[in-house]
């Protein structure tokens, strides 16, 4: 198992070869390789599969481009000037390693990106709600008439977004690319939560945290997840803060309040918009949208717009999206929920004791999954498990509900549906990383959207 909790940076003060070494192609490497090569550079790519993700593009688009696949060459790494390394490849990689060894300057494309940008930033991470408050913020700034970029773990690489010459650049950030992070300057920053997630990855939940916190280090203004305990330890340490809370807030912070009988998002004391008014439902959404007002108002984006796009604002697909209520069950996808903390959030959401089933597994990446027995022995009826690591989720349960296991997402559904009853919710949210039976959680969702619309 390989653990990664050191990020390193070293300027490179040697002559070398005059190529950029880029590891790994896909999404990310292709941006770079675009990026580079519109400067001039030499690029050399390497990939440790034969046929990787961008091979079609980058052989039509750019021939010169030289792609070594297959096991790493150590001398393509040690001649390098540069290295930008993929975010799904660690730094605790030998051929990595030794390039810091040797004075190599190795980053990523986000770092790239801080040398590149001129036009403030909102960078925006943490364990579940990126996505979300990275397109709501994006939606604010639009209502707000201006030019703004949205994209980084979500959408659009950061590489590519510069094309757009915006006036605001809305990033989601993962821990991977804040591994390779030094030069970013965002107007302002947030790490929404810390729960345990690519445990495979990394030492221990501290050491993931500690890499999340490195998105405050040069920020503007730090937001803060007052309820989040690893979170609000990362603020002792900072300048500039603007809290936020599910509780009532101080002055300058934003929480909620209860205004003749209904539960209003506020700053301080000054009412800001009903919780009944919000279209996305549950009370994490609740605080996605009080981060986004923070981080909106740090970035000057005007208050009026910024409720506007609120009200408006109907959340992402894959994230606890209505599916369909079929025979008087509601069907509800939640793909999004690769983690342990995602799930819980998304059953504590929901408005249903004893009437739910959650439809769950896939890779682990070695979660415990204990903490979801309380929320699960509250609301659920029975669990339906599938993937690589259903067993160990059954065993991180201990008989708190039910188990049924499914051979695919079809029998998953199929499943749940001869279950159901009346007034009953369908829950897909795994809890879990899709990569042993699907290409990512976006074809995971729509497998069961389509096993859904195919019920009798």
């Amino acid at each position: 198992m390989v653990k990664n909790s050191v990020t390193l940076m070293v300027t490179n003060t040697n002559n070398r070869q005059v190529y950029t070494l880029v590891v790994g192609l896909g999404l990310t490497g292709m941006s770079v390789v675009r990026f580079l090569r519109a400067r001039g550079e030499r690029v050399v790519v390497v990939d440790t599969r034969e046929v990787p993700p961008g091979y079609d593009e980058l052989k039509m688009n750019y021939p010169d481009v030289e792609l070594k696949t297959g096991a790493f060459d150590e001398q393509l790494f040690s001649k390098a000037k540069q290295i930008i390394i993929s975010p799904g490849i660690p730094l605790s990689n030998p051929e990595i390693q030794s390039a810091v060894i040797n004075k190599i300057d190795v980053i990523g494309d986000v770092e790239l990106f801080a040398r590149e940008v001129t036009a403030p930033v909102i960078a925006i991470t943490g364990s579940n709600g990126k996505s979300t408050v990275t397109t709501l913020v994006g939606e604010m700034a639009r209502k707000a008439g201006i030019n703004v970029a949205v994209g980084g773990n979500i959408g659009v690489p950061v590489l590519d977004l510069l094309k757009q010459n915006a006036d605001l650049y809305v990033l989601e950030l993962s821990s991977f690319q804040l591994e390779t992070l030094y030069s970013l300057k965002p107007v302002a920053a947030t790490v929404l939560n810390i729960s345990p997630d690519h445990m495979d990855r990394y030492q221990d939940i501290s050491a993931y945290a500690k890499v999340k916190q490195h998105v405050y280090e040069k920020t503007g203004c730090a937001v803060v997840n007052r309820d989040d305990e690893y979170v609000k330890a990362m603020s002792e340490c900072l300048d500039k803060v603007t809290g936020f809370s599910l509780s009532e807030s101080a002055e300058n912070d934003f929480g909620l309040r209860i205004i003749e009988g209904d539960v209003w998002l506020c700053k301080g004391q000054q009412k800001l918009i009903a919780e009944k008014n919000l279209k996305i439902a549950g009370r994490h959404n609740t605080a996605n949208a009080l981060a986004a007002l923070a981080l909106g108002e740090a970035a000057n984006i005007p208050m009026i717009a910024m409720l506007e796009a609120l009200r408006e604002f109907s959340g992402l697909a894959h994230r606890t999206q209505w599916v369909a209520e079929h025979n008087d069950v509601i069907w509800i996808n939640d793909s999004k929920g690769t983690n342990v903390g995602a799930t819980l959030a998304a059953i504590e959401g929901l408005n249903v004791e004893n009437r739910l089933l959650l439809i769950a597994g896939g890779l682990a990446k070695d979660a415990d999954f204990s903490s979801l027995k309380n929320a699960l022995k509250e609301k659920a009826r029975c669990l339906i498990l599938l993937g690589r690591d259903a067993k160990l989720i059954e065993k991180d349960l201990n008989g708190v509900v039910a188990v049924h296991y499914a051979t695919s997402m079809e029998d998953a559904v199929n499943i749940a549906n001869d279950l159901a009853e009346s007034g009953d919710t369908v829950l897909l949210s795994p809890a879990c990383a899709s990569f042993d039976m699907f290409d990512g959680y976006e074809q995971r969702g729509e497998v069961f959207i389509q096993a859904v619309e195919m019920l009798p």
